[in-house]
């Protein structure tokens, strides 16, 4: 993690924690209690055990270490709700997050209350807490909001697997101007050249996204838009999930293995193509981003349409020069996909794929202790994704964030933008 920055004083930061804290609670109120602890697949976690696994985090790597004589809330707690972190002890098996039905709900959320106020406490010294005492904080802050999308995304997946089709939430009624949800067809050509990438300056960044560094990149182009769920509908009507020669040798062995045939959460009915999303079962929207497809139908799609995937350094230079705009919420905002954004932007609606592997910079080197170990020993067998989606914090969405999954992962709002050489 880099220094948090002049906006990071104790009293903003205590400003923060409250919102950040009280928004994840948010997020679990539409939920009934029975929601919190189902998990639907090894890599989707329980709403509970996110909202515990946080305050998990608050309190191992902030109380325990910067509060002389801090004794644990339970004991237990410390090996049910370590995610990965070696270093810090013993963790309970990651797929069997969804047995644990103690503790109880309001035996977690006692926990955050807990963890709060002693957090709470902590930072009201002010002056006399120190910089490295901030700077964990804040990276407990940003790794919070990290969990917020993933609540998303896990609780939809949850509610997918269950036949009733149960809503997250009510669809809210946003009028929208056509320029908003038609995307822009064109190519944007770059001279390519020489290029710092990286981040650099003040402000929060995670560990990956430096050391900041020079890249070549040849001349490129980039699509305007995102490829939409019609486009995709074309691939899948094309026969695009048959074709071997459109797809990597593994990711055609997924395909059969896994049966796939459409984007995860595609079904079709009476001749038309329904997807499922936190508003329940409904047509396709075809203008709309394509989402939650994995980077080997990203790819194949490239293929089947006479394109690649951009470079991560390529999206990177061109976010740079088209920043986003400002007009994102601070927390997570769960809208219609078609309406997240404007299509001319690069920031937030899906995740976009990248054909880049996940690799340290340049210099990189983790931090020491077991917050070492947040981002530097996933680089492998990952693929980087940019952009953020529309459930990502607005904080998250900046040029160099680097997000990072295995790539046949299709639960999160990944999405597709085509590149080519020119």
């Amino acid at each position: 993690m880099t220094a948090p920055g002049a906006e990071s004083t104790p009293d903003a930061l205590a400003e923060r924690f409250a919102a950040v804290r009280r928004f994840t609670a948010s997020l679990a109120e539409p939920l009934e209690t029975e929601d919190y602890v189902v998990q639907s697949m090894p890599d989707a976690s329980p709403v509970k055990w996110h909202l515990a696994h946080t305050t998990w985090f608050f309190e191992t790597f902030v109380l325990e270490r910067f509060v002389p004589g801090y004794r644990r809330h339970r004991e237990a707690y410390a090996t049910l709700f370590n995610s990965y972190y070696e270093a810090v002890g013993p963790r309970h098996p990651r797929a069997e997050r969804g047995l644990l039905t103690r503790p109880t709900v309001r035996e977690v959320y006692d926990y955050r209350r807990v963890v709060d106020d002693a957090v709470t406490t902590l930072l009201s010294r002010g002056s006399v807490l120190s910089p490295e005492l901030l700077a964990t904080i804040e990276l407990g802050l940003q790794h919070e909001q990290q969990h917020q999308e993933l609540i998303l995304t896990d609780i939809l997946h949850a509610l997918s697997r269950n036949p009733l089709g149960p809503a997250y939430a009510r669809r809210p009624s946003i009028a929208t101007s056509k320029a908003a949800t038609t995307p822009s067809r064109g190519w944007h050509p770059h001279e390519g050249g020489v290029f710092e990438v990286g981040h650099a300056g003040s402000g929060f960044a995670f560990d990956n996204e430096g050391p900041r560094h020079r890249v070549y990149v040849d001349p490129f182009s980039i699509s305007g838009a995102r490829v939409s769920a019609g486009d995709f509908a074309e691939f899948v009507e094309d026969g695009g999930y048959r074709r071997p020669e459109l797809w990597l040798s593994d990711g055609f062995a997924t395909v059969r293995a896994e049966g796939w045939t459409a984007p995860l959460y595609w079904e079709r009915r009476d001749g038309a193509w329904w997807s499922f999303s936190h508003y329940g079962w409904s047509p396709i929207e075809r203008d709309a981003p394509v989402s939650h497809v994995s980077y080997y139908e990203a790819d194949a799609f490239a293929r089947w349409a006479g394109a690649r995937l951009p470079s991560e350094f390529e999206w990177e230079i061109v976010a740079r020069e088209r920043p986003h705009d400002g007009q994102f919420v601070e927390d997570a905002l769960l809208v219609p996909v078609a309406r997240a954004e404007a299509e001319e932007g690069l920031f937030g609606a899906t995740w976009t794929w990248t054909c880049s592997p996940y690799t340290e910079y340049p210099g990189f080197a983790p931090v020491a202790g077991a917050l070492g170990e947040y981002n530097g020993k996933f680089m492998v067998n990952q693929i980087v994704l940019r952009g953020g989606s529309c459930f990502s914090p607005r904080r998250h969405l900046r040029a160099t964030y680097r997000n990072f999954f295995p790539p046949s992962a299709r639960w999160q709002m990944s999405g597709i933008r085509l590149a080519r050489a020119r």
